[in-house]
């Protein structure tokens, strides 16, 4: 077994967890505007379905992140160092965008799982906090993590800045202009597609 297998597990955890953080965006921006604005017909439940797997999935493989970096040695990394920000003396800055990411996505994972408990108004506005997390956990990928020298990440960072952008400015336009959605809804060809 090799002796940097902890450090391994904690790097491929880390890229996979931010991974399903974009997948899961990405999918999410799609339920946020459905076929109105593409004019293809979805199957929303399976949509649904597979943005909360990639959510959920995201929560396992941050687990997994922490759980290899606190198994590893070569940092030295405690508890408190993984749990509470800028107590780490190894990247300290780096290592708080990840811990702030982390707790982000354990909220945004909670409220998603208590949905129907919550106010639409209040639920809406924490799981907004998705482009937060991903712009977060970029910075936590390209500030801490050693692949972040390459170049591959940060090409992968500048499109997720782009689809994060132009998602949030799909959806404000979207839900701020009712009529629209109105008027194209009664169009004979949207009627058509149904």
């Amino acid at each position: 077994m090799s002796q940097h297998l902890w450090w391994y597990t904690a790097r491929a955890g880390g890229l996979v967890a931010w991974a399903l953080v974009v997948a899961s965006c990405t999918w999410g921006l799609l339920l946020g505007v459905r076929a109105h604005v593409l004019g293809v017909r979805t199957n929303t439940a399976w949509t649904l379905s597979l943005h909360r797997w990639l959510g959920a999935l995201a929560v396992v493989f941050t687990a997994v992140h922490v759980l290899a970096i606190l198994a590893d040695g070569f940092v030295d990394f405690g508890l408190v160092d993984v749990l509470v920000p800028f107590t780490t003396s190894w990247h300290s800055v780096a290592v708080a965008w990840g811990i702030v990411g982390m707790y982000l996505l354990v909220a945004i994972e909670i409220t998603s799982l208590l949905r129907a408990r919550l106010r639409p108004r209040h639920w809406r506005t924490i799981h907004l906090l998705s482009y937060v997390l991903l712009g977060i956990t970029t910075i936590h990928l390209l500030t801490a993590g050693t692949d972040s020298t390459t170049v591959v990440p940060e090409a992968l960072a500048v499109v997720v800045g782009m689809v994060a952008v132009f998602g949030c400015s799909l959806l404000l336009v979207w839900r701020s202009a009712p009529r629209t959605r109105q008027v194209f809804a009664e169009r004979p060809d949207a009627a058509s597609a149904r």
